[in-house]
């Protein structure tokens, strides 16, 4: 089963295509190398949000889609939930 896709080989995210459970062993694919990939939720996820890939420090900028959506507001460990809490969008940095 798969349970995110990463969409271009720089992203620092993924995208959940299921719901998330906190301590799940994650099956994902990178669409634009058709590899298998693995990661560890460490948080719940919703479908449709976002999966750190790695850890994330306050600045540094997150990757989705090939395309920079926005800097990151607070610390984000991989595998933890991307959303509005911790990450401020391209728009309005």
């Amino acid at each position: 089963m798969i349970h995110f896709l990463v969409h271009d080989t720089a992203d620092t995210v993924a995208v959940a295509v299921v719901d998330i459970a906190a301590g799940m062993q994650l099956t994902g694919r990178d669409l634009s190398t058709n590899k298998p990939l693995k990661a560890k939720s460490a948080q719940d996820i919703p479908l449709g949000h976002k999966l750190a890939l790695k850890d994330l420090a306050v600045g540094e900028t997150v990757i989705k889609y090939g395309n920079e959506i926005g800097k990151v507001v607070k610390p984000i460990k991989a595998g933890q939930h991307v959303h509005v809490h911790n990450l401020k969008t391209k728009r309005w940095a």
